[in-house]
């Protein structure tokens, strides 16, 4: 079973350990920025919303949702100009498994898809992702997901793949 409580700064020291291991900092970066990135939200300086997913109440990963109208206009739209490109109504998410031992096991796919739930209880219907194009175990749980590249956007989005919720099969 796939459950999300949000991360608190207790949490933190948990996740530098996550983040310091390989298979995050390829994708991730530096974890003392990340951190910084996590206290801000944690503090509601920034509104996305970040969790910890637990897979049978042990914690496992990361996952967060932000909110495409909060991301126009900032800064961020200059480092990533296809944000301006996204619905304002949409939101993304990002996650990450805490160990490399469970990747490619279908976790990815089984908490993506049970966080889109708990997103369209919460009544957000435009749900993207934006892996780096060059992670292919990213978008392979994504695909298995529902979620499908979107169109228009290719070769506009530097080396991220923007992806949206497309089949909600298996989606509650």
């Amino acid at each position: 079973m796939v459950t999300f409580r949000p991360v608190l700064s207790e949490d933190l020291p948990l996740l530098a350990i996550w983040m310091a291991r390989p298979h995050w900092r390829e994708w991730w970066g530096e974890p003392e920025q990340e951190l910084e990135k996590l206290r801000e939200k944690i503090e509601g300086r920034d509104t996305t919303k970040p969790f910890i997913f637990q897979i049978d109440g042990r914690d496992a990963g990361y996952i967060q949702v932000w909110y495409v109208k909060d991301q126009q206009g900032s800064d961020t739209v200059a480092a990533y100009p296809w944000l301006a490109l996204l619905p304002m109504d949409a939101v993304g998410v990002d996650l990450a498994i805490a160990d490399a031992a469970e990747l490619s096991r279908g976790y990815g796919t089984k908490v993506l898809q049970a966080f889109v739930g708990k997103l369209r209880r919460d009544g957000h219907e435009r749900i993207v992702i934006d892996p780096d194009i060059a992670n292919q175990r990213a978008v392979k749980a994504y695909r298995k997901a529902g979620f499908r590249e979107i169109a228009g956007l290719k070769g506009r989005t530097g080396d991220n793949l923007l992806m949206e919720l497309v089949n909600t099969k298996g989606v509650s």
